[in-house]
């Protein structure tokens, strides 16, 4: 029986537009050692859809195609940006930074502990996406991560 929500996929799964998505798909393979499962080429050679994983999670991409959607562009890099950024917890993130950086992604925040218990950075990949890597290194409650807030406010 066919299912609303196929085998193995989750209920949101990230759908990246990109100005060159063969380029970030050898990207993503040596930035965050994603997996390619599946790439669909139009008759011009651009991608219509992709899907790779990292690790367990699924996400999809293809090649921006304005001439589909009333002559826009929807690619980060072509909008100069994305406001949505993909979080990604690592086993070392200074480790999984100096690996995406190695692949040609930039950093925009180094790595440091964060008042919410995690080792984290953001990197932003040669296609204009975010990319936050964090590591775990501490259990907090509400209430803990709300006084680190509320001092790390105070000494900015």
């Amino acid at each position: 029986m066919t299912q609303p929500i196929p085998l193995g996929r989750s209920g949101i799964t990230p759908h990246l537009v990109l100005n060159d998505a063969s380029a970030a798909i050898d990207f993503y393979k040596a930035a965050f050692g994603a997996v390619e499962h599946c790439r669909m080429p139009g008759p011009d050679g651009r991608l219509m859809h992709a899907e790779m994983t990292i690790g367990d999670s699924l996400f999809m991409l293809a090649d921006d195609f304005p001439e589909y959607c009333e002559g826009a562009s929807r690619s980060a890099k072509t909008l100069g940006g994305t406001p949505v950024g993909l979080h990604r917890y690592v086993a070392d993130c200074d480790a999984a930074v100096k690996q995406a950086t190695d692949a040609g992604a930039t950093v925009l925040v180094p790595p440091q502990d964060m008042f919410w218990g995690d080792r984290y950075a953001v990197v932003v990949d040669p296609f204009g996406h975010q990319w936050a890597l964090a590591t775990h290194i501490k259990d907090l409650t509400p209430e803990e991560m709300m006084a680190g807030m509320n001092s790390a406010f105070q000494q900015s």
